[in-house]
C-alpha cells in the first residue's frame, strides 16, 4: 500500500491515544529538535508533526508534503532486537513512500547544526526529485523582512 492525501497519508487513528501520550513525553532529543529545528515551519517553511500515526507505527516527526520520517534512536534501539525492529519498521515504511532518516540522541544533543545541516541536505535532495512546495500559511515575506533577512534565492543578510 502506498501512502498519499487520499487516505491521510496512512494516519492510524487506532495509535493517537499513545501518539498524545508520547508527545506530551518526548525525551530531550525530540523536544531540542522540535523547539530548535522542526517546530513552527522553521526547517525550510515546512510543517512537520511529531508523534504521527503511520501506519502500525508512531513516527517521531513527519512532514507530508515531504513524506519524510524523522526518527531520533535512543539507547534502546542498541539492543539486537530493537534494531531488528527497525529494520523491519523501516522496510514497510520505505514500501508505503516513506523518505525515512535516523539520528541518534548524541547527534541531535551534541550537533545540532549538523543535524540541521544534513536535514537540509536531505529536504533540497527531495525538492529536486519531488515537485512539492511548503504549505502556506507559513512563514511569509513580511516575516523575513521583519527578521532582517533576504529571501531571494534563499540567501540572509
Amino acid at each position: 500500500m502506498i501512502a498519499n492525501s487520499s487516505d491521510n497519508y496512512s494516519y492510524n487513528k487506532n495509535l493517537q491515544p499513545l501518539a498524545n501520550q508520547l508527545r506530551k513525553n518526548l525525551t530531550k532529543a525530540e523536544a531540542c529538535l522540535w523547539k530548535y529545528a522542526l517546530r513552527a515551519k522553521q526547517l525550510k517553511g515546512y510543517q512537520f508533526r511529531r508523534q504521527r500515526p503511520v501506519l502500525q507505527y508512531i513516527a517521531d516527526f513527519f512532514c507530508k508534503e515531504l513524506m519524510l520520517i524523522i526518527e531520533i534512536d535512543g539507547i534502546t534501539h542498541d539492543h539486537e532486537i530493537s534494531q531488528n525492529k527497525d529494520i523491519q519498521r523501516e522496510e514497510h515504511l520505505v514500501q508505503a513512500g516513506f523518505k525515512m532518516v535516523r539520528f541518534t540522541d548524541e547527534e541531535v544533543l551534541n550537533n545540532m547544526a549538523g543535524v540541521v545541516s544534513q536535514l537540509e541536505k536531505i529536504i533540497s535532495e527531495i525538492e529536486k526529485s519531488t515537485p512539492c512546495t511548503p504549505a502556506s500559511g507559513g512563514q511569509n515575506e513580511e516575516y523575513f523582512r521583519r527578521q532582517g533577512t533576504n529571501i531571494s534565492r534563499g540567501g540572509t543578510k
